[in-house]
Formats: structure tokens, sequence, C-alpha cells
């Protein structure tokens, strides 16, 4: 949300919730479900919509979204803003993504909502927002992803291997990454954009993973700068 007021003056911005989380129908993953799934929903957005060609925005999650689409229908895609990305998953990842699998099995939504800032934000910004996170985990509570969705989506995840063919995607590409991220190691974010062919790279000092959140302003202009200058046609 801090990116939307930044960019709608200039822009024509577009939200969505991933399938089966947030406001976005419910459905049973496979065991075959895969990143590829999640960018064939933006693709349908962007179909639903009548857009043709769009800057995709992709944080974590997203990011791998946005490179798979960026593989499967180049010609949709203006740019590409990848933000805490990585061409594949690593020990350090897949322990922390066991260990919040570990809590919500143990302490089921809640907990897994109360442990979840310690992966996203630097210590001292929970500390001065405690009060904020424990109301948008009172308020994302009741429409959590089921656990065979949080599963799926995070086996995904893990699978997820752009190592092979990440050189075809040929978008300009922006790779932003913070230098405190706690879940993904700031060395992936250096080693995508080497293997992009049209990559910049821009390191925050601060911020953690979810940084489009904890710096916002720092954020917002060097995402300005990098989209500011394309023309869509």
């Amino acid at each position: 949300m801090p990116q939307v007021e930044a960019l709608a003056a200039r822009h024509r911005v577009i939200l969505y919730d991933h399938r089966g989380t947030g406001n976005s129908e419910r459905f049973v993953p496979g065991a075959d479900y895969a990143v590829a799934n999640l960018a064939c929903d933006m693709l349908a957005i962007l179909d639903g919509l009548g857009i043709d060609k769009a800057h995709i925005v992709g944080h974590a999650a997203g990011a791998l979204a946005a490179l798979e689409l960026a593989r499967m229908a180049a010609q949709r895609v203006t740019s590409l803003t990848l933000v805490n990305g990585w061409m594949a998953s690593g020990p350090h990842f897949r322990r922390c993504f066991a260990i919040r699998r570990a809590i919500y099995a143990s302490d089921g939504v809640d907990g897994y909502l109360r442990a979840q800032p310690l992966f996203l934000y630097p210590a001292d910004w929970i500390d001065r927002h405690l009060d904020r996170l424990d109301a948008d985990r009172i308020a994302h509570r009741d429409g959590f992803q089921d656990a065979v969705t949080l599963h799926a989506r995070m086996a995904a995840l893990e699978r997820f291997d752009a190592r092979d063919w990440l050189g075809e995607v040929s978008a300009p590409t922006l790779v932003l990454w913070a230098q405190d991220d706690m879940l993904v190691p700031p060395s992936y974010g250096a080693a995508l954009a080497a293997g992009l062919r049209a990559a910049r790279f821009h390191a925050f000092a601060w911020g953690g993973h979810a940084v489009n959140i904890t710096a916002p302003n720092a954020f917002n202009d060097v995402l300005r700068q990098f989209v500011e200058p394309f023309t869509l046609v």
C-alpha cells in the first residue's frame, strides 16, 4: 500500500491477492502447484482488464511470478521490478520455511501471524510498531489461507529454480534488496541481477525483507526513478 499513493498520480496501479489468499477465491492446489501458476493468474488479470502491457512490480513470491510472466509472455511486460526475490532457494531460506511450518503446526494461524514479522522486519522497526502489527494480525487472522494452500505455496517457492532460463528474460529489470533481509540473504539479489540480461541492482542498507513498508520513501524514490522513463504503449 505505501507504493500506491506514490505511483497512482501518474500510473494506473493494480493490486490483487494471490489465489487462495485475502479476498481471492479459495481453491485446492495440486501437488504440482508451481510459481508458473501464479504467473498464469497474473496474465489472466491483465487479460481480464484489457491491459496489453504493464510494469510488473513483485515482492518475494511476486518477484518469482513476475519472472515467470516475463518468460512466458515477454510482450506483456514493459519492465520488471523484483524486490527481495531469488533464482533458487537456499538452505537458510528453506530452514526459515521449516520453522514457519512448525509454528503453524503447533500454534495455528494466530501463532504463525505472531511470528511472521520476525522474518519480515528489522527488530527495531518491530519494537516501534507492535500495536500496528497486532492490529494487522487480527485483521488477517479470520481470512487467512488454509493449511493446504499455505503449504503448497511454500513448496512452490522452495522448488522454484530459474538458473537454467534466467538469461532468457530480456525485460528491463530493477532488482531491489535490503542488506538486512533476514529471510533471503542479500547475496541472492546480486546473483539474480547478474543472471539477467538487462538488470540494475540497488541495495538498501536497512529495511528488512519488507523494505517497501519499513522505508517507503526511499523505496518509492528508487522505484519511480526506474519506472518513469518508460512509456507504456
